[in-house]
């Protein structure tokens, strides 16, 4: 019998994962998402190994938050899952995460360079660089690496839950972007967004050195998206197509 979780959880997880290979952010099985329900002390994700094209509902792996024990399903859970724990422990904002392996961000990663602000395209999600982390210590790969992997992302955000609402995304020195968001799908948006802009980073600065814009304008591109005084969009869809 599979474990209660909140309404759409499960399925919100499945699609956020098939969504992975369709938006160019990993080869073979290279990526994960998962989602969480904190009313019930667990999160849902994606099993170890298993191709996309075969990934089902029944599939998914549930977890317990609390010491990372699985509680339902009949698969391994991702080798991920404890970064994807540490991340939920630290930030309470976050509802759900997502790691790939997509080109351009790992290449910042490899680089040990975070992802610099350098136009309005990264400004209306990231509210400054994507930042890449230090090196783990050959200690932190000995013992608990995929716990430390999180910790060493928390460490550098200062277990700071406003950063990470204001950059949802970091990147893991050698290894790959983790993105997070208030939901499941929104980790995944964060995680396309946040390859989308490596891309055009790596070409600005392949055509020239590249100088931060404007604070004002950084500013005001990220405020009107995000925060009070948000204007854009349109949060009520549903009158429109009635």
């Amino acid at each position: 019998m599979t474990l209660a979780v909140r309404d759409g959880l499960r399925q919100e997880v499945l699609e956020a994962n098939l969504a992975i290979p369709q938006a160019g952010l990993a080869t073979l099985t290279w990526g994960n998402v998962s989602g969480v329900d904190r009313e019930a002390g667990v999160f849902v994700i994606k099993p170890s190994g298993v191709p996309y094209e075969d990934l089902t509902i029944d599939h998914l792996v549930t977890v317990r938050l609390a010491d990372g024990a699985v509680v339902d399903g009949g698969l391994r859970p991702s080798t991920d899952t404890e970064t994807h724990r540490c991340l939920y422990l630290a930030f309470p904002s976050t509802g759900g995460v997502t790691h790939t392996h997509s080109t351009h961000a790992v290449a910042f990663a490899q680089a040990r360079r975070d992802i610099p602000v350098l136009g309005t395209t990264h400004a209306d999600t990231f509210n400054g660089p994507i930042p890449c982390t230090p090196d783990l210590t050959a200690e932190q790969c000995a013992k608990d690496y995929e716990y430390n992997t999180g910790r060493i992302i928390v460490d550098m955000l200062e277990e700071d839950d406003r950063k990470a609402v204001e950059v949802p995304g970091a990147l893991v020195a050698n290894h790959g972007p983790f993105t997070w968001g208030i939901t499941a799908r929104k980790s995944l948006e964060h995680a396309i967004v946040c390859e989308a802009v490596a891309d055009i980073a790596l070409h600005t600065l392949s055509l020239a050195p590249a100088a931060p814009p404007p604070r004002h304008l950084l500013d005001r591109h990220y405020t009107r998206k995000h925060g009070p005084d948000a204007y854009y969009g349109n949060p009520d869809m549903t009158a429109v197509s009635r």
